[in-house]
């Protein structure tokens, strides 16, 4: 029995996503706070003292197929089934979390059509961008997995609402989209525990906007740039402060040519948290993001946010409460969103702090618990 009354449940997580970050194993740890019996699989072509991970006991890095098997998705899929079944009785457990469409959810679902064992499954960006999108000869397995999967976990409304549009077929739209919920994912507690209370409203004659990420096309930084330009020109001084991994170098050097920006290279939450409080405004106009936990993690220091029309932050909120969104290559949108927090900035920012509680992990965990509560008293 957990600690809150729900049933007794032991989950086996399938996260070949495991190493991208140390969210995962928050999750994780909430998990077995609140007395869920969790173990993870991590299906990976290396070893785990290759990966710069946070290992537990309940977590157990597999090198089950080779890094040239990812090209051929069937023969790596086979490889990880076989895998899994001589590592855990699969038999003895309640419910399997898996963390993507494709790649975990394949193994999900034929785990419950050999062990009848009920799943849940998360669809990420890449499942929509590069699976749904590019490998057509996938699309129909990836709709079995949606259709026989007893929930599905989507990161944002955006993301599931394009989901549906594009690659769901309209006889099984509305079974699926039911079962369907969204469920953000949680950011570290440094930032939650480590709020900022004194936080000095924008001005016109000292504007300071900030973007955290990779710096390439992608993410779009050099967008906001004209962004910027453009307000300049409207009387606002503003300058741009670039933080993160330069991942192209021609990319980079077309941002820093603007004499308003600032690049900083990837920083520790320790000092990124100090970038956070000195800048007025977050904008990140990302052309692909399933959630984008930067944006939870500056509004947890009272600083608006500026995000995507469509993407994965898009629709976390109701406009206006946290910031507001834009149409990631419309240059004059994004200057005039700029300006409309500024016009409203003190509420906007004060109500950034109390919504950033939507990502702290007790919270995503107890919700969860909900979900998984739900999937087996179902069966």
């Amino acid at each position: 029995m957990s600690v809150n009354g729900a049933t007794d449940m032991k989950v086996l997580h399938i996260n070949s996503y495991y190493a991208k970050g140390d969210f995962y194993k928050m999750l994780f740890d909430r998990q077995i706070a609140i007395g869920t019996d969790v173990s993870v699989f991590v299906p990976a072509f290396v070893d785990a003292d290759s990966l710069n991970v946070k290992l537990a006991d309940y977590i157990c890095i597999s090198k089950n197929h080779g890094k040239h098997d990812r090209a051929f998705f069937n023969v790596k899929q086979k490889k990880i089934y076989a895998d899994i079944i001589t590592k855990y009785a699969i038999e003895d457990y309640s419910l399997i979390h898996a963390h993507s469409l494709f790649t975990n959810g394949s193994v999900a679902y034929k785990l419950k059509k050999e062990y009848g064992i009920p799943y849940i499954v998360a669809v990420r960006n890449t499942d929509c961008n590069t699976f749904f999108r590019y490998m057509i000869h996938l699309r129909k397995l990836g709709v079995r997995i949606l259709n026989e999967a007893d929930r599905i976990i989507f990161l944002s409304e955006a993301y599931k609402n394009m989901t549906a549009a594009k690659y769901i077929p309209k006889k099984y739209r509305e079974e699926i989209m039911s079962k369907s919920e969204v469920v953000p994912n949680g950011i570290d507690d440094f930032y939650l525990k480590n709020n900022f209370v004194h936080r000095q409203y924008a001005v016109r004659s000292h504007l300071k906007i900030i973007t955290v990420g990779l710096l390439d096309a992608k993410k779009n930084q050099k967008t906001v740039c004209k962004a910027v330009k453009e307000l300049q020109k409207r009387g606002v001084h503003a300058e741009y402060t670039v933080i993160g991994k330069i991942e192209n170098r021609r990319y980079y050097r077309s941002v820093i040519k603007y004499p308003f920006v600032k690049y900083k290279p990837p920083l520790l939450k320790e000092d990124l948290i100090n970038e956070y409080r000195q800048a007025d405004i977050y904008v990140m106009m990302s052309l692909r993001e399933t959630f984008g936990l930067v944006y939870a993690e500056a509004m947890s220091q009272n600083l608006p946010v500026i995000y995507t029309k469509g993407q994965g932050f898009d629709s976390q909120f109701e406009e206006g409460t946290a910031g507001y969104h834009a149409k990631a290559r419309n240059v004059a949108q994004i200057a005039n969103t700029i300006e409309k927090v500024m016009s409203d900035y003190e509420t906007i920012s004060k109500n950034c702090r109390t919504a950033a509680e939507k990502f702290n992990w007790d919270t995503v965990a107890s919700k969860y618990e909900k979900i998984y509560t739900g999937v087996i008293k179902d069966k």
